[in-house]
């Protein structure tokens, strides 16, 4: 009989944590490094270099992979002969590990976590609490599954009550271009079937914490319908020509993860959930020998990857940029950006809509200006700021018309695609929206000069910074035509891969 201490239990989340913030799992490192070695896009095989050289970086400095460190979901499997050594519940065992975690002055990771979600929506300044989900089963031990999911790829889930006679490939291909790029593809598609809603939400989320395998499913074949519905699908979907971050390309997905349950005769519940180029999760057994052991990976683990620059490369200071130039700009376009940028998210955007509607003066001056769609982490030691990639653009887009309109902003930098409520807004107002890679926060933040809070203090990692980088790597996205390159690039290599000759919309 084991006895599990709270202090090792405690710690060994908190471990867990800090471990998968820096850590790729080696499987993604492999799929990603086979996806980079094929790709023959351009732009997907810039991006997946990017996350590469991002990986490697994060794992030598210990710092976070992803701004976005993540909403903690846990799964516990304790088994009924355990004894615990504590006072605490095993839940808030686990909130205590997170906030140890979150709070390590060594790497402090973004709190993300908002109370009263419907209301006020306040940051309870620690990550906590986590999503935890625990099952009692034979044995002596405790089995935890840990794993940190961002909120751009946990945004894109996506649930149906099929008919019984309903095609799961035809909805798993109807809604995979609908996530758009948002949840920062190339990654795990992780499906649940069968039980009821909850039970197929749960299954999704655990098949994304499985091992990238499907090379070796494809060497073996498959056993069972599930096995066969992965390779169908892991082929289907990349036949999309969606690529890494959107911009069309060979690889969308690195593995289709499949778990069911059986299921009432009237229903066919299918709940699918991505997992995004920021795959974090980490697998532990306690057995009341002490804290989990967590062996860090050997260096030799990642490829050694290097950006392909071509000679198209534009370097642009957007200090001296004028309206004429970006105008001159094309979708697909790399630029190396220097200069002052500002920025901004959710919470300040509406909090400047709102003030432009009111009729009062911003705090801060965005005419001619850029504005970074970013949430960064806390700098740590010398750095002017932790890591800093892009968030998810499509959640600005209901703001975009009346912040171009009305403060003279010339373009915007976030992640994946806009919708056509923004690209109206940019072709409208001339301006221009550029993309930097998700995934690469570590490297991004290498750019970033110097750093500081400009406006808005109390919304914490939401307030607006400014930034001064230098040659930070961007793409334009959408160009003061209206013209995207998240249709315009998935739709060239649907195409190429379908062996449909390539023509021009």
């Amino acid at each position: 009989m084991a006895t599990i201490r709270q202090d090792d239990f405690i710690q060994s989340i908190a471990d867990a944590l800090q471990y998968i913030s820096y850590y790729h799992p080696k499987d993604f490192i492999d799929a990603a490094h086979e996806a980079w070695e094929r790709e023959e896009s351009p732009a997907a095989k810039d991006a997946l270099a990017q996350i590469l050289i991002n990986s490697r970086m994060c794992a030598e400095g210990r710092r976070p992979i992803c701004q976005d460190t993540g909403i903690v979901t846990v799964i516990l499997k304790i088994g009924m002969n355990v004894q615990w050594d504590a006072e605490m519940s095993v839940e808030d065992m686990v909130n205590e590990g997170v906030r140890r975690a979150y709070n390590l002055p060594d790497n402090k990771l973004r709190a993300s976590i908002l109370a009263d979600p419907a209301g006020e929506r306040k940051n309870t300044g620690d990550n906590t609490p986590a999503v935890i989900h625990m099952s009692l089963v034979p044995g002596d031990t405790v089995d935890v599954q840990v794993a940190a999911k961002g909120g751009g790829s946990e945004a894109k889930t996506k649930f149906a009550m099929l008919n019984p006679s309903d095609s799961i490939v035809d909805w798993v291909l109807e809604q995979v271009p609908k996530m758009g790029a948002g949840w920062c593809p190339p990654g795990i598609l992780g499906i649940g079937i069968g039980g009821t809603a909850d039970k197929a939400m749960l299954m999704a989320k655990e098949a994304c914490m499985e091992s990238i395998d499907i090379h070796e499913l494809k060497a073996r074949g498959p056993r069972n319908t599930a096995e066969e519905l992965r390779l169908e699908l892991f082929d289907k979907v990349n036949e999309l020509g969606i690529g890494a971050q959107g911009l069309g390309g060979l690889t969308t997905v690195l593995d289709i993860k499949i778990r069911d349950y059986p299921t009432h005769a009237a229903n066919k519940p299918v709940a699918m959930i991505p997992n995004c180029a920021a795959t974090r999760h980490a697998h532990f057994v306690l057995d009341g020998s002490g804290v989990a052991d967590l062996p860090a990976p050997k260096l030799e683990d990642w490829p050694q990857v290097a950006r392909e620059g071509g000679g198209d490369v534009k370097r642009v200071n957007l200090d001296e940029v004028t309206t004429e130039e970006a105008r001159s700009w094309k979708p697909g376009d790399t630029l190396l950006v220097s200069g002052t940028i500002l920025t901004g998210r959710d919470a300040a955007h509406k909090r400047m809509t709102d003030m432009l509607s009111r009729g009062e003066e911003l705090p801060v001056d965005l005419k001619g200006k850029f504005i970074y769609y970013v949430g960064p982490v806390d700098p740590v030691r010398d750095e002017p700021v932790g890591p800093a990639g892009p968030t998810t653009a499509t959640r600005m887009d209901k703001f975009t018309d009346q912040m171009l309109a009305e403060t003279g902003l010339m373009g915007m930098i976030g992640k994946a695609e806009r919708g056509p409520e923004a690209v109206a807004a940019i072709r409208k107002h001339g301006a221009v929206y550029l993309i930097a890679v998700g995934g690469a926060a570590y490297l991004v933040s290498k750019a970033i000069r110097k750093a500081r809070v400009v406006a808005f203090e109390d919304l914490g990692m939401e307030a607006i910074h400014e930034f001064e980088v230098e040659d930070m790597p961007v793409t334009v996205a959408v160009d003061s035509r209206g013209e995207s390159v998240h249709e315009a690039g998935p739709r060239e290599w649907q195409a190429r891969i379908k062996g449909i000759p390539v023509t021009e919309a």
